[in-house]
């Protein structure tokens, strides 16, 4: 069977490619509707409190808040940074014990019948009583805020990556082992790039929380960072810089999430592709 070239009458083949122009106003109009309604809401909210004049101490307006953001950056910084730093040393305590206590999990009955039980019971706690005996057993300093951060991060890491070690597909494990893969070789092959996804879904929701394990160690004890900000702006009646502060820990969560979902994109791409083909495909 020969290959003949195209004939003169064919069409060649156009590959249509979107300009700069085209990607900007297609990025603009996806994100032009939650845009405005953010605007709307904090312009309600701005008209709403001064036509009813309620007092800055109860409520203050948005452009209060962003006054107090640009008047107080420098001590807002400053304790923004403990805060992170507790944050990200938490979080980071809580991926690496987490995909240990996973793995094993996944890979013992013995540990999944003696310490699953343990890691579910230990969100039946709640953390706000935890936090002022860790101050007791350990004192003041780094530590105990990490350590807090930590406990509330776990969970979703361990479940969700036990999920994904499990969630392999048996005809391809049987496939591995019949072409001789030791069981290492279907770890590292199979099983890791299959749970890979479920990990960045349980860190995207530890990421989400470990903000709030933060500020709740900050509350117990601490001389320094937003939680304790917070706790020392209230009886000043300083309303502003209370909200500033919240503020700050929503932008560090979301910042923290969207890191998580770009890391994502570029260790595990196929996941994403797949995700946005369905999403394409219900539209």
């Amino acid at each position: 069977m020969s290959l003949a070239p195209a004939s003169a009458s064919q069409e060649p083949l156009v590959v249509s490619e979107e300009g700069p122009w085209r990607r900007r106003w297609s990025a603009l109009a996806r994100w032009a509707p939650p845009l405005s309604i953010i605007v709307l809401a904090l312009g309600v909210w701005e008209g709403a409190v001064r036509l009813a004049h309620v007092p800055r101490w109860l409520l203050p307006t948005p452009s209060v808040i962003g006054g107090e953001l640009a008047s107080s950056h420098r001590l807002l910084l400053r304790h923004t940074g403990v805060t992170l730093e507790e944050v990200l040393v938490g979080l980071g305590l809580a991926l690496a014990a987490g995909v240990v206590l996973a793995v094993g999990i996944a890979y013992s009955r013995v540990l999944e019948r003696s310490v699953y039980p343990f890691v579910i019971a230990s969100q039946t706690i709640p953390i706000i009583a935890i936090a002022p005996l860790l101050l007791i057993w350990i004192g003041y300093g780094l530590l105990p805020k990490v350590i807090v951060v930590a406990l509330i991060s776990f969970f979703p890491i361990v479940v969700n990556t036990v999920d994904g070690l499990k969630s392999v597909d048996p005809d391809v494990v049987n496939l591995m082992r019949t072409l001789g893969a030791s069981r290492w070789q279907v770890f590292t092959k199979v099983q890791v790039p299959t749970s890979l996804p479920f990990l960045f879904s349980g860190t995207r929701v530890a990421v989400a929380v470990s903000v709030i394990g933060a500020v709740i160690g900050e509350w117990v004890g601490s001389s320094q960072g937003l939680g304790y900000l917070m706790i020392r702006s209230k009886p000043q009646f300083l309303t502003e810089r209370v909200f500033a502060a919240i503020f700050i820990l929503s932008v560090m969560g979301i910042a923290l999430f969207v890191i998580t979902g770009l890391v994502e994109r570029y260790v595990v791409p196929w996941s994403h592709t797949e995700r946005r083909q369905r999403a394409l495909g219900e539209e």
